[in-house]
């Protein structure tokens, strides 16, 4: 059940809580034969698009802070899909694919595309490029309150 207030009015961050849940079992689902889960292949897809990207870059484009990136990357790395190796300095650390991640990343590729097709075409192609548009320009809203 949705928290709403005295005038019934739906909280917006249960509603988007919800369906990000909702999301993710169904992603997980499709994903499941490979033994990905979708929060791994989005890490995996943002360290190839990056390239080696250190982890503070990546922390910024997944809205992380480092400590959970760090977090999240552990089991990546014990599956040997990532190595972390020394960075522009001494003092950061980049992310990299291994052979291993490359190959884990290009066998779930399909089945996230199957996922995402048939969910665009349930849903319809302007329903999810209108919800991709409002969740951006919500997030957006919200930053400008926080600042």
């Amino acid at each position: 059940m949705v928290p709403s207030d005295e005038a019934g009015l739906a909280c917006t961050c249960s509603l988007v809580r919800g369906a990000a849940r909702r999301l993710t079992q169904y992603y997980d689902e499709a994903l499941k034969e490979t033994g990905l889960k979708v929060t791994q292949y989005g890490l995996l897809s943002n360290i190839e698009r990056m390239d080696r990207p250190s982890v503070t870059d990546l922390a910024d484009r997944l809205d992380l802070d480092r400590t959970t990136l760090t977090r999240n990357l552990a089991p990546l790395r014990d599956a040997g899909w990532v190595r972390l190796a020394p960075g522009s300095d001494r003092r950061s650390r980049s992310v990299e694919l291994t052979d291993t991640g490359r190959d884990m990343l290009e066998l779930a590729r399909p089945h996230w595309r199957r996922a995402e097709v048939a969910l665009r075409q349930r849903a319809g192609g302007e329903v999810t490029a209108a919800l991709r548009d409002v969740l951006t320009q919500t997030v957006a809203a919200a930053d400008a309150q926080q600042q």
